[in-house]
């Protein structure tokens, strides 16, 4: 199979018919054998009613939908692991990506030897305030911490090489930085193409002010786990046993001016307690650090989702 498309989507049951005759039209076009995997992050409207629809006359739709709203992350993550295609293609379901799109992401993949190709909305239709000014912001952090020069991380037009998307774990809020995630994973051919940007046509954002937040804390998160993930103790270890020195050097220095030079009382200087603290500080961020270590990466439960039903897969 050529492509494995995948779509999250909440609450887009006037625009997945459109899309779904759009992407068809043009995989035929271009001769591109395809699925089409549908995760409904649980829907309130009929989404999951037209996937069951469409999946009963194109064997080709796949859905997936789960009992509640996990999120983009959870969905993305189980289309990536449903997905049987050479190339995966991850969009939208709101028609603001363009199908017309997908064979030269393809190309670029196949031929052109990426092991990962990101979008980039160069000219944008959502509000300037809002969405474009934000985003602007947290894509100039997102390169300056990653080292990627991509102008847009957040696009959710992208497309992988099949075995990318088996070796990176998406979860939380981190569909965002995705090409961070990839790099990581050790893919370092991560393309960008600049892509058509359309206005939405039904519905409104399901995104709300919340993003701009969840968005900081998890390139805080993405930072620490891209760099320290697999030895915590490098981080917690080095802070805490700068704090534990500092500390340890200031009581000495009070303990030989009290018995040397007979000077004020220890306990009755500022000097201790801070001297003080900052050993308890050291050794508590060292203790973090060891039990980080222990029990780094060991979770097997972090991407666990109730699933309510699919349709057409294995």
């Amino acid at each position: 199979m050529d492509l494995s498309i995948v779509i999250s989507l909440l609450n887009e049951e006037e625009s997945l018919p459109e899309l779904y005759e759009w992407i068809v039209k043009v995989c035929n076009e271009h001769n591109l054998s395809f699925e089409i995997i549908m995760i409904d992050d649980g829907s309130s409207d009929n989404s999951w009613k037209i996937i069951e629809s469409l999946s009963d006359k194109d064997k080709r739709v796949k859905g997936i939908r789960f009992r509640r709203n996990y999120g983009k992350s959870a969905a993305i993550y189980e289309g990536f692991a449903a997905a049987k295609g050479d190339v995966v293609i991850t969009m939208d379901a709101d028609l603001q990506d363009n199908p017309e799109e997908i064979p030269e992401l393809y190309k670029m993949i196949m031929e052109d030897g990426y092991d990962m190709v990101s979008g980039w909305k160069k000219k944008r239709f959502d509000p300037v305030l809002s969405k474009n000014l934000p985003s602007k912001l947290f894509n100039f952090t997102a390169r300056k911490v990653s080292g990627l020069k991509l102008h847009d991380f957040n696009c959710g037009l992208k497309a992988y090489k099949n075995k990318v998307v088996k070796s990176i774990e998406v979860y939380g809020e981190m569909h965002r930085y995705i090409p961070i995630l990839v790099k990581q994973a050790g893919f370092n051919n991560i393309g960008e193409k600049v892509v058509k940007h359309r206005e939405r046509k039904y519905g409104k954002s399901k995104f709300g002010m919340e993003r701009f937040i969840n968005g900081f804390l998890d390139l805080l998160s993405i930072t620490f786990i891209t760099r320290f993930a697999k030895r915590p103790m490098h981080f917690f270890g080095t802070i805490g046993s700068f704090s534990f020195f500092i500390g340890f050097l200031i009581l000495i220095y009070l303990s030989v001016a009290k018995v040397f030079f007979n000077r004020y009382a220890m306990t009755q200087r500022p000097l201790f307690f801070l001297g003080l603290l900052a050993v308890i500080f050291g050794t508590q961020l060292f203790l973090t650090g060891l039990l980080a270590d222990l029990v780094s990466r060991t979770s097997q439960e972090r991407n666990k989702y109730q699933i309510d039903e699919t349709v057409n897969l294995d």
